[in-house]
């Protein structure tokens, strides 16, 4: 495994409880990084920060409340140091079914937390990242936002709508030291899963052409590297994770 260099910096990873997103605090404290999880279950949290042999950061934050990010934002800064790296990975499947029967709650709740909760995390700690002069944001959307899986209206609607946002902040912020960039991963055996039916599970994986799942280290692979200093001219980029599902 590449070591990726980022030694003293400061990452947020939401949702690194489990998941995509403990892959990558794994790779970032492996790469030097001090590292806050935000995640709504602090339980989980808190355990995982354990066993990762502490020094680690917790905040228990739910990304749909923009002001308790900001309160995030300045807990995370007072324990560890100013935020260099945000990796906005937490989000949910929502439920399956046709758009014409589609829970409108649903549907809602969908879009708060994967692209609501992405842009409020984002809102809270780019303002910072702009006054250093200095930062690294990857957002994790999903091959769905570029393809939209049947059965998977919402969250695909709001996976893409996450690729023109971090589009957007790519062009906004590009005057400074900052990248913005995401990546859209096929599915990946986490416990995601359990919020999916065995039918849509079966038609993610009929559609890569690896004809496996995507590996939890395979993403952070990645995510790390587009965190990192080296990663210093490519913003409002769209990385490719699926596999060869991807058709652009």
């Amino acid at each position: 495994m590449n070591k990726i260099d980022v030694n003293g910096r400061t990452a947020v990873v939401t949702g690194g409880a489990q998941g995509i997103g403990l892959a990558v605090v794994q790779r970032l404290l492996e790469g030097g990084a001090r590292v806050s999880i935000w995640d709504r279950d602090g339980d989980m949290a808190r355990d995982t920060a354990a066993t990762l042999g502490g020094g680690v950061d917790v905040q228990v934050v739910d990304q749909t409340d923009p002001a308790a990010l900001e309160q995030a934002v300045r807990a995370t800064e007072a324990a560890l140091a100013p935020i260099d790296i945000l990796v906005a990975n937490a989000g949910i499947a929502g439920p399956n079914a046709l758009v014409v029967d589609y829970d409108i709650d649903a549907w809602k709740h969908v879009m708060d937390v994967n692209l609501n909760g992405v842009f409020y995390a984002c809102r809270a700690v780019l303002p910072g990242m702009i006054a250093r002069n200095y930062g690294r944001v990857v957002n994790t959307a999903s091959i769905a936002g570029k393809e939209g899986n049947p059965n998977a209206s919402a969250y695909s609607a709001s996976k893409a709508g996450v690729i023109a946002l971090t589009k957007s902040l790519g062009k906004e912020t590009a005057q400074y030291d900052i990248s913005v960039n995401c990546v859209t991963p096929a599915a990946a055996r986490t416990r995601i899963f359990d919020q999916l039916s065995q039918s849509h599970i079966d038609y993610m994986l009929s559609k890569i052409p690896r004809g496996r799942f995507l590996e939890v280290d395979e993403a952070a692979a990645m995510i790390a590297w587009l965190a990192s200093e080296d990663n210093s001219f490519t913003t409002g980029g769209v990385f490719d994770l699926s596999g060869g599902r991807a058709t652009y």
